[in-house]
């Protein structure tokens, strides 16, 4: 496993899946699981532990609100930590300043509210800075995306 994915609450994955999708799309080896910083905190020192050992390089945690789940995660790793806010009161800005507001020396890497498929895309960069065939499926990717936008700007530049 090279990511792990945390969700405070399994009614996050709805959001969550988005990030699964996009690993698997890379071939990205990942485990997603539930951990709450408040109701479970000895249960996400497990699975930061367990997964560091595993060879896991990137955290990816989604919470709403006080969004502490990223924070409790990088406070026990020096492996990149990656935040998705979540949009559970507030329109999800709590979760957001909640997530980029860390203290110094205990970063967390901030996506946008919701933002589970780029909290992903962000973890296969981080990882393919050491992985040639990673870096190549992420060129390949953004070829791809660049050709659909050439693509639909013919088409519009047509009509």
């Amino acid at each position: 496993m090279k990511v792990l994915v945390l969700m405070g609450s399994d009614s996050d994955l709805p959001v969550m899946k988005k990030a699964g999708e996009t690993l698997k799309k890379f071939g990205v080896p990942y485990k997603m699981t539930v951990a709450s910083a408040h109701r479970t905190p000895e249960r996400v020192t497990a699975l930061v532990k367990k997964s560091e050992a595993a060879g896991c390089g990137v955290f990816i945690a989604a919470a709403g609100m006080a969004a502490h789940l990223a924070g409790a995660v990088a406070a026990q790793t020096t492996k990149p930590v990656i935040g998705v806010p979540l949009n559970s009161s507030l329109d999800g800005l709590d979760a957001l300043l909640a997530t980029a507001q860390m203290p110094p020396g205990v970063p967390v890497a901030a996506v946008a509210v919701d933002g589970a498929a780029n909290a992903a895309h962000l973890a296969v960069q981080i990882l393919a800075v050491s992985d040639k065939d990673l870096a190549a499926k992420l060129r390949a990717h953004k070829k791809e995306m660049s050709e659909a936008v050439l693509k639909k700007a013919a088409a519009v530049e047509a009509a």
